[in-house]
């Protein structure tokens, strides 16, 4: 599992003109799920995601999670994470899980991060979206479960 974190200001999910999830201060975190993945691994994710201290205290040192600075997600899966470019110009996407199995691990994902207190708003699996965000920092961070 790969969860490409970012942090923002402010973010949103547009689907055919329609915002489905919109966040304020908090993560934007684009979710890849491999064919490997288990749910032990998206535990794994979400707990180590929610506990991150990447923000800044009143000393200017990264030393507060979400939870304290009242953050939200926006989650949004991205089969892309997988995407292989090592060979010729065009992305396999051959070590992305198949939908069937990367969809409930996805929602299951942001169930952890709704268990552990965090506000959870999403895109929605398999569409195409419009993710708008305003970068905080910008801070971006690779989350893997391997």
């Amino acid at each position: 599992m790969k969860v490409l974190l970012q942090r923002a200001k402010r973010a949103s999910v547009t689907i055919n003109g329609e915002v489905t999830g919109a966040i304020d201060k908090g993560y934007v975190l684009l979710v890849g799920i491999t064919h490997e993945d288990t749910v032990e691994d998206v535990k794994y994710v979400a707990k180590k995601i929610a506990g991150l201290r990447i923000w800044e205290d009143e000393e200017g040192k990264m030393n507060q999670d979400l939870s304290q600075v009242g953050g939200a997600v926006l989650s949004v899966s991205q089969f892309t994470l997988y995407g292989d470019v090592s060979k010729g110009r065009r992305p396999s996407f051959i070590q992305a899980a198949r939908p069937e199995q990367a969809e409930p691990l996805w929602e299951q994902f942001n169930q952890e991060l709704r268990a552990l207190d965090i506000h959870v708003e999403t895109g929605r699996f398999g569409a195409m979206m419009d993710v708008s965000l305003i970068n905080d920092g910008p801070v971006t961070l690779m989350v893997e479960s391997k």
